[in-house]
């Protein structure tokens, strides 16, 4: 056969391989699977502690943490830096702040004598032969290893497995502990109003916390220009953000707020704050670019918290997980979750009704 006749039927043979193998559908990998998906549930909400007016009264949260137990979750995951990688900001603090939300383990430290990889180690060991009906000395140690670990909505959780009598020092916990404990009983954090009094209702050891700042902490020479571009942006492509801030408020003021997280996660409002801040920095012009920077670092948060939500049921397939997160993640969450294999996202209208 001549070279240029070769040539030919390979390139024929190869265009029609091409024509009758579409590319793969990665999302339809897992459609012959064997055993149940897992089932992951996203909750929008609003950051509690911030919203303005009185104290919150927990029991404005009884009738959502109803629903919420009904879902039966094996794993929970909040909004807030993990242990590990508050570490890791500390260690690294000119490029990432020390922490956004990172408490301090110094009391903790002292107390135990182990700082945070330590007491993440002794964690994964405790958990190991974690016995179904731990003593009262048992959850007080370990809610101590929690605190040294800067893992406080797992520490509360703890806490709150224990019958009020034997909330007290001891098995690692100091007087100063057992105080800070007493405080988290009292946030406003939905990571400790929501996730740690569900975990605890529902006897889950810990509470996973997966949000990550590693990536969105961008890098510019002058911050102030950079804020400044990417909130008038904001503004310019948001006009309504004021009235929604104002209904929302109007929602968070009402003694049972279930209504309010039926509205944050209703598809018609879910995300908006999200969207009204993604979209009009794509759009806005500036020399430096600054708001497609913001933005990066957004998609980058989100991906990697969702991976993060990934690893905490990874060898547990087929788990139920409720994550709880700012409702301006949830699309992302949503969208990205769905694209994994063997997990399916719940309704989470259908599991507010």
């Amino acid at each position: 056969m001549h070279r240029h006749h070769l040539a030919f039927a390979i390139a024929f043979t190869i265009t029609g391989l091409s024509a009758a193998r579409a590319a793969p559908d990665l999302s339809a990998l897992d459609k012959d699977m064997q055993f149940p998906k897992a089932q992951v549930l996203v909750l929008g909400t609003v950051h509690l502690k911030g919203l303005p007016g009185k104290p919150l009264d927990p029991d404005s949260l009884a009738a959502l943490l109803q629903k919420l137990a009904a879902f039966r979750p094996d794993v929970i995951t909040v909004e807030q830096q993990s242990g590990e990688e508050c570490d890791a900001a500390r260690r690294f603090k000119s490029r990432y702040d020390g922490g956004y939300n990172c408490a301090s383990t110094d009391a903790a430290q002292a107390a135990t004598g182990l700082d945070i990889p330590a007491a993440s180690e002794a964690i994964d060991t405790t958990l190991k032969t974690w016995p179904r009906q731990p003593s009262a000395a048992q959850r007080r140690r370990l809610a101590a290893l929690f605190l040294a670990a800067a893992e406080e909505p797992s520490a509360l959780a703890q806490w709150l497995q224990l019958p009020a009598a034997e909330r007290h020092e001891g098995d690692g916990l100091d007087a100063a502990l057992a105080q800070r404990l007493g405080q988290l009983m009292q946030s406003q954090s939905e990571s400790l109003l929501i996730g740690a009094r569900l975990a605890a209702r529902l006897g889950l050891p810990r509470v996973h916390a997966i949000d990550n700042h590693t990536g969105d902490n961008v890098q510019v020479p002058d911050e102030k220009r950079f804020w400044a571009a990417v909130q008038a942006s904001w503004a310019a492509g948001y006009p309504d953000r004021k009235a929604r801030e104002a209904a929302t408020a109007a929602l968070a003021r009402a003694d049972d707020l279930l209504p309010l997280y039926r509205f944050l996660n209703d598809p018609a409002n879910m995300g908006i704050d999200g969207w009204g801040g993604v979209q009009p920095s794509m759009q806005h012009r500036t020399p430096e670019r600054f708001p497609e920077m913001w933005v990066a670092g957004w998609d980058i948060r989100n991906l990697r918290m969702v991976a993060n939500i990934r690893e905490t049921f990874r060898e547990r397939p087929g788990a139920r997980v409720l994550t709880i997160v700012g409702a301006a993640h949830k699309p992302w969450f949503d969208h990205w979750l769905a694209q994994l294999q063997g997990v399916s996202v719940v309704n989470a209208v259908d599991a507010l009704k």
